[in-house]
């Protein structure tokens, strides 16, 4: 079996040390043929964002070498363009000054590593277009940022520092627009879905990729991909607690399969499965690593009683309208918010959907394991 890859956002690293990859190229290669060039996709912390964007950084450098043995890797015409990666988990952001100030130099390194140099400039924006100019004197540029919101949602509960950031933000990104004839591809990822008209009016070409049924699976494990390329984890783990390989996947399911963008495709969160087989035991990883702090701290400082919140349910036009000035807290099958973009099943294994019961480990006589009851959604 191959080594699992519990941490691990590099697809390079992966791939070069011999890390299980469970192959997402088909569905990445919608991505280069079905709409457009510019995409926003919104999913929750640990699942694969970070890994999705540096594959793509990889597949748009040109080094097809990674890809071999993968679905895509005959299905593209290799090319090499200029990419700027920028990783906002980097960026500082206590004030819109350091804000501005972090980005550009996260922007100048960027620059060093093209082999490229920029003025002095007083806005980060500035040096953004300078740079994509001068990395796109030859051939397109690609931009891909990872978790554009942080700024932003690192002062949910200082509205004035998180306006103040969202705008630094909405004239970063808004710089794109005008840059169309020098960017190839363009794709943002974040943890949160605000409304085009605050954070990305000025980017409104944006593809919203994030409730499409087209990238349903894009992200997360499905039923078939746990079956095939965790077999003989799953032969393991079910010979160690002494249970059926068929009562081991029911758990499984139980625990942590029902994530849903679509309403029909059910998927496993990467991060809880990685950790199940690597501690062979089960456990609440993602709700101990993953939980998005600002939400529970805002429902808390609305007073709001969790069972007041059952069964709400909201369309996709709900989520066009969340902004800093309209955070109220909505649920739609678990508690979520607005910046938490689901379809109607958007998950039965997440961190609100459990009841605590007693006991913990498992149980040889119930055939039980750990201490949740998932809530049943029909």
């Amino acid at each position: 079996m191959k080594k699992l890859p519990v941490g691990i956002q590099s697809f390079s690293e992966l791939v070069r040390k011999d890390y299980l990859y469970i192959d997402k190229t088909r569905e990445i290669h919608k991505l280069l043929t079905l709409a457009g060039k510019y995409y926003f996709l919104s999913r929750p912390r640990r699942f694969g964002k970070s890994l999705l964007v540096s594959t793509l950084n990889e597949l748009f450098t040109g080094n097809r070498e990674l890809f071999k043995g993968l679905w895509i890797e005959d299905k593209i015409q290799w090319e090499t363009h200029p990419v700027i990666h920028l990783d906002f988990t980097r960026v500082a952001a206590g004030s819109p000054e350091q804000l501005e100030e972090t980005l550009c130099r996260l922007l100048e390194e960027k620059a060093t590593h093209l082999g490229l140099s920029l003025a002095p400039a007083r806005y980060s924006s500035e040096k953004l277009r300078t740079l994509i100019e001068k990395a796109a004197v030859q051939t397109q540029a690609v931009v891909l940022i990872d978790e554009y919101d942080k700024p932003i949602i690192d002062h949910i509960d200082n509205l004035e520092t998180a306006v103040a950031n969202r705008n630094v933000l909405k004239q970063f990104f808004g710089v794109l627009k005008s840059l169309d004839q020098n960017l190839h591809f363009v794709f943002l990822t974040g943890v949160s879905k605000f409304s085009r008209v605050s954070v990305f009016s000025d980017l409104n070409n944006l593809n919203d990729i994030t409730v499409d049924d087209n990238y349903a699976v894009l992200l997360g494990y499905t039923q078939e991909e746990l079956n095939r390329y965790f077999s003989g984890h799953i032969d393991a783990l079910s010979k160690k607690l002494r249970i059926s390989r068929h009562h081991l996947l029911e758990q499984l399911k139980l625990w942590y399969n029902g994530y849903s963008w679509d309403g029909d495709h059910f998927l496993y969160n990467p991060f809880s499965i990685l950790n199940l087989f690597d501690k062979k035991r089960f456990g609440n990883y993602w709700f101990a690593t993953g939980t998005p702090t600002f939400l529970v701290n805002h429902i808390r400082s609305r007073n709001r009683n969790i069972m007041e919140l059952e069964n709400v349910k909201v369309d996709d036009a709900t989520f066009e309208c969340y902004d800093l000035d309209n955070l109220e807290v909505v649920r739609s099958k678990r508690v979520v918010s607005k910046a938490f973009p689901c379809r109607l099943h958007h998950t039965r294994a997440g961190n609100f959907a459990r009841k605590l019961i007693s006991g913990t480990g498992f149980d040889p006589e119930t055939k039980n394991i750990g201490q949740y009851l998932v809530e049943k959604f029909s």
